[in-house]
């Protein structure tokens, strides 16, 4: 499989400066199955079983696996709606027991808010695409990288600095998997996510993990970003708590140095 030199060094540059745990994941939302890489794995086919989109993530991340998911590897109900995969419009079947799983007791609220669910056109793509991204060999239409808050930090003051704003976004605790990538696919705006409960437990996200989203059309923009605090040195990769060496002491520990006849 050929190898992107842009999206090797973007990977590079974000292990660098970053120094991530994990790998950062290039994702893209595939039309024509032509373009998939013959190495892909297809879950179904190549594992024998469906996963949980959030499972196919984590095995990218943490074991550098490249993975194609259509509508068949999926087991989980809510990356098949996101992504466009089934028909779950307002008014359906599948909508009026879906709704009722998202944490809403009030039913016209809890409809209100699935009728918002991000998700693609139905039938639009035919799968998704991921891969570490620096053995990509596609554009990304997203980048992920699960990460901790003090390297979001970092990583927020690089989109302000480039762009001079604040990064909105919607915190839930569920669906992190469709959250995190569709309404940054849609927007072309960053965002950050939080893993959700069925991350945790079936993903391995970790108790400290936060998900930042990356537009791929944007990825020199937070490069750069970054590459100006880390050049200075700045960055998150420098970052170091000053010790005071002469700290306030109690006063017993004055005394006990005196009878010790210690200065």
């Amino acid at each position: 499989m050929h190898i992107s030199e842009e999206n090797y060094d973007a990977g590079r540059s974000l292990n660098e400066m970053l120094l991530l745990r994990f790998e950062p994941i290039a994702v893209t939302f595939i039309k024509d199955e032509s373009k998939v890489p013959e190495s892909a794995i297809k879950p179904r086919r190549d594992m024998n079983t469906p996963l949980a989109l959030c499972q196919g993530l984590a095995l990218t991340r943490r074991e550098k696996k490249t993975l194609y998911m259509d509508i068949k590897d999926h087991s989980c109900w809510n990356p098949l709606i996101g992504m466009g995969h089934v028909d779950c419009s307002e008014g359906s079947e599948s909508f009026e027991i879906a709704h009722k799983m998202l944490g809403i007791d009030d039913p016209v609220l809890s409809r209100r808010f699935f009728a918002k669910f991000p998700r693609l056109p139905f039938c639009e793509y035919k799968g998704i695409l991921l891969a570490p991204l620096c053995f990509a060999s596609f554009v990304p239409d997203v980048v992920l990288i699960y990460t901790n808050n003090a390297r979001l930090r970092d990583i927020l003051l690089a989109v302000k600095r480039m762009t001079g704003k604040l990064v909105e976004t919607q915190l839930d605790a569920y669906d992190s998997c469709v959250f995190s990538l569709v309404p940054s696919f849609l927007s072309g705006e960053y965002r950050v996510t939080l893993p959700d409960i069925g991350e945790y437990e079936r993903a391995m996200a970790e108790e400290d993990e936060i998900i930042f989203s990356i537009p791929g059309s944007r990825m020199d923009e937070l490069l750069c970003g970054l590459r100006a605090f880390y050049e200075s040195g700045r960055g998150y990769a420098h970052h170091c708590r000053n010790m005071l060496i002469d700290y306030p002491r109690p006063e017993f520990y004055t005394k006990l140095l005196q009878l010790w006849g210690l200065d």
